[in-house]
C-alpha cells in the first residue's frame, strides 16, 4: 500500500513555524545524502493519518509542490510538551538502490502454550529490532510466533525469526526475543509475603525511631529552658 505526503515548500525554516501550526499545518524537512535539504509544510490531517499507517518502518511517497513523489522514511518528530501534538517532522529521503538501516517493530502473534495452559508470564526482551536492506525490502513489522513457547525452557532469539528476503538484522543471533517465565510456588509466594512484612516493619521502626529521637530533643530543650 502506497501512503502519499502532499507537501509545500517553505520559504524560510524557523520564524513561520508558529503560523504554519496556527494553519493546522506541521513545518519540516525534507533531507538525504546528496540531496538538497528542503523546508515544507505537510497538512496536519494528512500526515497523522500516514503516519499511524506507516509509522517510521515504511516509505512514503513525498510530493512537494506537485513535483514527482520522492521515497522519504519519517525520522524525527518533535511533539509539543502538554498537548503532545506535533510541532516538526523530519523526513529522511532514501536512495532505492542503496542500503539503510531503519528500526522496525515486532508484532507478537499467535499463543505460547507455557502462558495458556501452564499459567506462565510472557517476557518480552524487544519489542523493535533495527534491520539493514535496500528501501524497497524494508518491512513495516516483523512477527514473532509466540507459539514457539510451549515450554518454560523455551526461548524466542533474534536468529530464530522468519526475516523477508533481503532483510538482515543488526543484533547477536541469540539475543533473547522473548522467554515465559513460570509461577511462583506456594514457597515462593510465602517466602515473598515474609520479606514485603519484613520491610513494612522495618520502615515502622525507623520512622518509630525518627520520632522518639524528635520527642526526646524536644523534651531536653524544655528542660534547659526551664
Amino acid at each position: 500500500m502506497n501512503h502519499t505526503l502532499s507537501a509545500t515548500k517553505r520559504a524560510t525554516a524557523g520564524k513561520r513555524a508558529k503560523d504554519e501550526l496556527a494553519n493546522l499545518r506541521i513545518p519540516g524537512i525534507l533531507y538525504g545524502q546528496g540531496v538538497e535539504t528542503q523546508a515544507v509544510s505537510l497538512p496536519k490531517t494528512e500526515f497523522s493519518r500516514v503516519y499511524a499507517a506507516a509509522g517510521s518502518s515504511t516509505l512514503v511517497d513525498v510530493v512537494i509542490d506537485g513535483a514527482p513523489a520522492v521515497k522519504a522514511l519519517i525520522k524525527d518528530l518533535q511533539v509539543h510538551p502538554l498537548t503532545m501534538d506535533v510541532t516538526h517532522v523530519d523526513l529522511h529521503q532514501v536512495r532505492m538502490d542503496k542500503a539503510l538501516t531503519a528500526e522496525v517493530p515486532l508484532k507478537f502473534i499467535g499463543e505460547s502454550a507455557a502462558v495458556k495452559t501452564l499459567g506462565g508470564t510472557l517476557v518480552k526482551a524487544m519489542d523493535m529490532l533495527v534491520v539493514e536492506c535496500l528501501p524497497a525490502d524494508l518491512p513495516h513489522e516483523i512477527q514473532v510466533d509466540l507459539a514457539a513457547l510451549a515450554t518454560f525452557e523455551d526461548a524466542i532469539t533474534v536468529g530464530t525469526l522468519a526475516l523477508p528476503k533481503g532483510v538482515t538484522v543488526r543484533a547477536d543471533k541469540d539475543a533473547t526475543i522473548a522467554t515465559v517465565a513460570a509461577p511462583l510456588t506456594e514457597e515462593q509466594l510465602k517466602k515473598l509475603e515474609e520479606s514485603s512484612i519484613g520491610d513494612v516493619t522495618a520502615v515502622k521502626s525507623d520512622v518509630d525511631e525518627k520520632r522518639a529521637a524528635k520527642e526526646a530533643a524536644a523534651k531536653d530543650k524544655d528542660e534547659k529552658a526551664a
